[in-house]
């Protein structure tokens, strides 16, 4: 079933899309900057490493206000981590499911923390990495799913995310500095709580000879509802008893409800309902919502008017954003936007179809400064094809 996605419209209400092109990424840097003024303090009252996690948020346009309040950054492989070293600085982490023999050496060469999938992986590459004074890291499924969607549990049966802690002995955990789990998304501390009381005992044998705990992302840290004290509370005791150091990797908390999507109705008709055409394309900006599935919160909803299904420009059936009430009736030309489109959008954009990939611009709510960023053309397009 298809879960509406909540935003903040916060200071959105007050900003005029037409100021863009459409369609539009809208970053509120007022927005990333108090969200960021949460984690840094969480960081520095529990003693954790906050990394931001570039697969979700990875705008590096804004890697200097980043950088003046985390620890670093996590990367998901070779890309993202040179991202994470040219632009943002601090530490990098990386893990990959399976890392290629003709990139390894650069990735070991940009990391600070090498987490790996498996222990054949580890035990193929490890060395090379502690060699280079690289500390080596192994990813854990702690058998213990407080996921809400099964089919993006990490703790599945059959998952290709981690060694499951029932299978560890001395031999996997040979020449492994620090352990890592990422098992939540979009949840609040008592996941994570449950999450940590179940590996715990499972990793205990092998405490005294790590030097790191990774506790991963999906906390939803910067959530006006989250208990922060509580997820200080329990980072300090992990530090206190077990003499290691804490990471987590916040990803969606950095730039919650920092941004929207703002796009133009291009054409509306009937069909057994009405119908409205928007140059956003789920498929192409949105794909989550279909992927997920999940309904994006727009921005202005009415909850009483005219009801339109409202879908993208590409030629794929399934382009659909969902059902929306207008106040009054859509017209073309008419812009709108969507909430919390910061994260897990403008990282996935694709040019499917020969879709134009949004703008991306800078707002500022406090001064109402506005820059635009970035604009993609034909040549991004053609570029990534032969």
């Amino acid at each position: 079933m298809m879960q509406t996605q909540a935003g903040d419209a916060g200071a959105f209400r007050r900003f005029d899309p037409a100021r863009v092109p459409s369609p539009c990424f809208v970053i509120d840097e007022v927005a990333i900057e108090d969200n960021l003024k949460v984690l840094a303090d969480v960081g520095e009252r529990s003693g954790a490493h906050m990394l931001s996690a570039l697969k979700a948020f990875s705008m590096f346009s804004l890697a200097p206000l980043l950088r003046s309040y985390l620890s670093g950054t996590c990367a998901s492989g070779l890309y993202e981590a040179r991202l994470g070293r040219e632009e943002y600085g601090g530490e990098v982490t990386t893990f990959s499911t399976g890392y290629k023999d003709s990139e390894i050496d650069e990735i070991i060469a940009l990391s600070d923390h090498l987490i790996f999938n498996s222990p054949a992986q580890k035990d193929r590459f490890g060395p090379r990495a502690a060699a280079a004074g690289v500390s080596v890291g192994l990813r854990l499924n702690p058998q213990h799913s407080e996921s809400e969607v099964p089919k993006y549990d990490p703790c599945q049966p059959g998952s290709r995310l981690g060694v499951p802690v029932s299978d560890l002995t001395p031999a996997t955990m040979a020449g492994v500095e620090g352990v890592h789990m990422h098992t939540l998304c979009e949840q609040g501390f008592e996941p994570l709580r449950r999450t940590w009381q179940a590996v715990e005992p499972a990793i205990a044998p092998y405490m005294g000879r790590l030097k790191w705990i990774n506790l991963g992302g999906g906390h939803h840290i910067t959530r006006d509802d989250y208990d922060r004290a509580a997820l200080i509370d329990l980072i300090r005791d992990i530090r206190a008893r077990h003499d290691v150091a804490v990471y987590l990797e916040p990803g969606e908390a950095v730039a919650l409800d920092a941004g929207i999507l703002v796009g133009e109705i291009l054409d509306v008709f009937e069909n057994a309902m009405p119908v409205a055409i928007t140059d956003i394309s789920a498929t192409c900006h949105m794909p989550d919502v279909i992927e997920a599935p999940y309904r994006p919160a727009l921005l202005d909803e009415s909850p009483s008017g005219s009801t339109y299904r409202l879908g993208g420009p590409s030629c794929l059936a399934g382009d659909v954003i969902g059902d929306y009430t207008w106040a009054a009736p859509l017209r073309p030309g008419q812009r709108i936007a969507f909430l919390d489109q910061a994260h897990y959008s403008m990282v996935k954009t694709n040019t499917f179809n020969g879709v134009a990939l949004p703008a991306i611009a800078i707002w500022n709510s406090r001064t109402d400064d506005l820059r635009i960023v970035r604009e993609f053309g034909y040549a991004d397009f053609k570029e990534r094809l032969s």
